[in-house]
């Protein structure tokens, strides 16, 4: 149901409910609030015992203002019929009900915010005179949600009085909206010397308002972690309502308090090679100027981060180790107490020198001599050592202990030393050792295909001896590889053996010479003589087997024997080639000799 028909429903039931009208009796509503660009309805009931044909009705506007006057909206008789008057400021957007008897609503279709004036209803019923009631039109419109901005520049918590920290605009409301600040979840009011707002309301050309707010407040130190927003408080026909602006925070400038001097990394021990940064952080703000210092000297200007707060330094050493300090300067400080602050480091660099072993190699040493070296290197931690030969572990410890030494002595010692701790700081060094003597030879063969032999000779010794290699069996070529290692010779030799043969290597230094023989076997030679041997026992057993048949007088001899072999032959020697056919000569053999005996 429209507006305008509550209204007129409910004039009725106070009209009905009233005792009978002795005169003219006429009922409008006090006021009627409605949005920008809606319909507003204002009702006027009357009521008369006069000749509803002698009733005239008229609507007047009046501006709001001491000075205003009425101005004819609409006339109403029941001759003449509405009559609208085309003078007046609403004459284009105003209609008229009258349908319903004792009832006329007045209907303006859009509201604009000129229309929010009085609207007068004035009935005349000839001798029960003349009455009128009136209805103040209300235009409401929401604003827009409002924008606020913080000042670009930050504040120092020195500066005398309240300073400019933001402002919060709400545009196009009406009436005028109220604006209201907070710092966090409480409203900010005004105070003397701490918190101060001024507003600045304009009207444009749609006549809406634009109210324009400053906060100034006394910055705090504290005030750099608040959250500032403005709330708009406006009215509508449903009430009151409001809406909040986004959340800023100011830039505060204050001075430094504390320095902070730290390694950010590597993290945990710092040793020589590694890169190391250190940062300073003040917590004034802006960061004041900073000084950084080694062992009491300003820091090389490459050393320091792009943003002048922390050092880089890339493959320190030790004398990069020392004290470090970070001193701020801010000269905007009240106090000259907080006008510099300081902080130091103490920064130590492990490090691991190169490993030195005494006595210095290559040492020579006669069989059944002793040994004792030793394994040191300078270091900032302490540490471990390990000796190893030809990379098998020997002992745990800075020295080195050979007694009763042989040829299997010598070799490469090699002293592995490590700092406790930290990894990546390690160093190691290298002893050879050499033992005098005769040269011990070891042999090595495999076959190779196509009757080939690899032949490896291994010959031991110091002074280093020289191998040959020889054979009376065939010659030998130049196919042998000799190559010196750190304790002997070793050397390779590839032979073709196509039949047995002796090879022999020749280890000689200047202490002595000695010989090793190897024989050599052909591929498959072996597989041949054993085949050989298994023929001649098969023989001799097929020759036992025939003696004993003929000393039985199963096999008989001479011509007329063979004839009789080899002529009819019975059932039994169909029987005995049938089984030579499926089964072994033995079988044969054996059926024979068990048999009956042949006719004659």
């Amino acid at each position: 149901m429209a507006l305008g028909g509550f209204v007129v429903t409910g004039l009725c039931i106070l009209v009905l409910a009233s005792q009978s009208w002795a005169e003219l009796e006429v009922s409008t509503e006090d006021r009627v609030e409605v949005s920008l660009g809606e319909r507003a309805e204002m009702a006027c009931l009357y009521k008369t015992d006069q000749d509803p044909t002698s009733i005239v009705i008229q609507w007047f506007a009046r501006a709001l203002g001491s000075n205003s006057f009425l101005q004819r909206v609409y006339y109403l008789d029941n001759t003449t019929g509405p009559l609208m008057d085309h003078d007046s400021s609403v004459a284009d957007r105003v209609t008229l009900d009258h349908s319903s008897p004792g009832s006329v609503v007045l209907i303006l279709d859009p509201v604009e915010l000129q229309d929010e004036m009085l609207f007068v209803c004035r009935v005349n019923a000839l001798s029960d005179g003349t009455k009128e009631g009136s209805t103040l039109l209300r235009v409401f419109n929401s604003p827009e949600v409002p924008k606020i901005a913080a000042v670009d520049n930050g504040i120092h918590i020195n500066e005398a009085g309240t300073s400019k920290i933001a402002t919060c605009e709400v545009r196009n409301g009406y009436p005028m909206p109220n604006i209201t600040w907070y710092r966090g979840l409480a409203p900010l009011h005004i105070s003397e010397g701490e918190v101060g707002v001024t507003n600045l309301v304009t009207r444009g050309t749609n006549l809406l308002f634009t109210v324009m707010s400053e906060l100034h407040l006394k910055v705090r130190k504290e005030d750099k972690d608040a959250e500032f927003y403005c709330e708009s408080t406006y009215y509508v026909p449903e009430g009151t309502k409001m809406t909040e602006s986004r959340r800023i925070r100011i830039t505060v400038h204050y001075p430094a308090t504390h320095v902070e001097l730290s390694k950010v990394s590597p993290p945990g021990l710092v040793k020589e090679g590694d890169t190391v940064e250190i940062r300073c952080q003040a917590d004034g703000n802006p960061t004041p100027p900073l000084t950084l210092r080694h062992n009491g000297e300003d820091v090389e200007e490459e050393k320091l981060t792009e943003d002048q707060m922390g050092l880089l330094l890339r493959g320190v050493t030790r004398s990069d180790g020392g004290n470090y300090s970070c001193t701020s300067l801010d000269l905007e400080a009240l106090d000259p107490d907080d006008m510099e602050k300081s902080m130091d480091m103490e920064l130590k660099v492990h490090f691991l020198d190169e490993a030195v072993v005494y006595p210095k190699g290559p040492l020579v040493l006669s069989q059944g001599d002793n040994l004792e070296a030793t394994c040191n290197a300078l270091s900032s931690l302490p540490t471990n050592t390990v000796w190893f030969k030809d990379g098998q572990y020997v002992t745990d410890s800075h020295v080195l202990r050979l007694k009763n030494v042989s040829l299997d002595s010598a070799g490469e010692y090699q002293c592995a030393v490590k700092a406790t701790g930290l990894d990546g700081l390690d160093t190691e060094a290298l002893l050879n050792v050499h033992v005098e003597g005769v040269p011990q030879i070891k042999l090595f063969k495999y076959q190779d295909m196509d009757n080939s032999v690899n032949l490896t000779c291994v010959a031991l010794g110091y002074p280093i001896p020289s191998v040959k290699w020889d054979s009376p069996d065939q010659d030998l070529g130049g196919q042998q590889n000799t190559a010196e290692m750190g304790t002997g010779v070793i050397s390779t030799l590839t032979v073709k053996a196509t039949s047995v043969m002796s090879v022999e290597c020749i280890a000689e230094n200047s202490l002595g010479q000695v010989s090793q023989v190897v024989r050599v076997e052909p591929k498959g030679s072996g597989v041949i003589i054993a085949v050989l041997i298994i023929c001649v026992l098969l023989l001799a057993i097929l020759g036992s087997v025939l003696y004993f048949l003929y000393k039985k007088g199963k096999i008989p001899c001479g011509r007329s024997g063979k004839q009789d072999l080899t002529k009819e032959k019975s059932n039994k020697d169909a029987i005995i080639m049938e089984m030579k056919t499926d089964k072994s000569d033995e079988a044969v053999l054996l059926q024979g000799v068990n048999g009956d005996k042949k006719a004659p």
